[in-house]
């Protein structure tokens, strides 16, 4: 059976393990910090080393950054991942690139029930898209169309188009564009977003982490109506009438509060496609791991 290297390379961590056609392989599954490594080819081949002569038939790597022909370049750190040269490095035929967000759509039907949270039921069409929204260091999403038995997940970079148009967030988004010039989502709608949106209102410099902890209503009102807002604007786009997955570390934390500070209403607020937005079910991913189940799956379907 082939062997597998996958990895979930995000702006502040790496999240690695080895897999095969059957899954993740147990027990090999490491968060490490990117800044204790110069180069993403250190931090693999430490990992590597620690499993002594493990050689891998082939890489996946989820990164958050835009790709172009098997390299990416991190939104929030100074990697560049380069397929081609991961190759050489490891002496392996080919090393797969994907965007972050890509991997974790690829994840969706290998994620069980007590992988995901339910957050609204609606009613999914059962072929329709599926779009997961990630929100953590920064913000994206992607979408899952079912091709057969397999699945075609379109790369994105929807985290730096322009948040919505909406009056009463006029103030805040003067306030971003002194840093953010081009008013992408991901200024406001991820967890630095999040603290200079808590900044802005209340003049106190928190944490994500501090923040929620306090639960201060205004902040996460206006959290939840901003997140309502873009994500609803994306999943209609997409016609994602699968269901939207949200995911990552600030999704899990700020999810219980959704909802009661008013994230719905302005998600299906699309006047007569109400009634579509209103059947689109929103979920969390709880396992971290979903971006390697995922790269798990990509490299199944090619049979790499």
């Amino acid at each position: 059976m082939k062997r597998w290297l996958t990895v979930d390379i995000g702006g502040t961590f790496c999240r690695l393990s080895l897999a095969n056609a059957d899954g993740l392989l147990h027990g090999t599954d490491q968060l490490i910090l990117n800044s204790d490594y110069y180069t993403v080819e250190e931090l693999l081949r430490k990992y590597l080393n620690d499993f002594g002569t493990y050689k891998p038939d082939a890489i996946c790597a989820g990164v958050a950054g835009p790709v172009a022909n098997g390299v990416a370049q991190l939104t929030n750190h100074e990697w560049c991942v380069n397929g081609p040269r991961l190759a050489a490095a490891f002496d392996i035929k080919q090393t797969v690139v994907l965007n972050d967000l890509q991997a974790q759509a690829y994840a969706l039907d290998d994620l069980n029930d007590s992988q995901i949270e339910t957050l609204v039921e609606g009613d999914s069409a059962a072929d329709g898209p599926r779009m997961t929204m990630g929100l953590g260091t920064g913000c994206n999403i992607a979408v899952a169309y079912r091709m057969g038995k397999n699945l075609f997940v379109s790369a994105s970079e929807s985290g730096h188009t322009t948040l919505p148009d909406a009056p009463e967030y006029r103030a805040f988004f003067d306030h971003l564009r002194q840093d953010f010039p081009h008013l992408p989502i991901e200024a406001a709608l991820s967890g630095p977003g999040l603290t200079r949106l808590h900044t802005f209102l209340s003049g106190d410099t928190r944490t994500p982490r501090e923040i929620i902890a306090t639960q201060p209503t205004i902040t996460l009102e206006c959290f939840a109506r901003l997140l309502g807002m873009a994500m609803g604007n994306l999943a209609l786009s997409h016609m994602a009438t699968g269901g939207i997955y949200l995911i990552g570390g600030l999704a899990r934390a700020v999810a219980p509060h959704l909802f009661s500070h008013g994230l719905h209403a302005p998600f299906c607020d699309r006047g007569p496609y109400r009634d579509i937005m209103v059947r689109m079910p929103i979920h969390v991913v709880l396992d971290d791991t979903a971006a390697l189940l995922g790269c798990a799956r990509y490299l199944r379907q090619v049979d790499l």
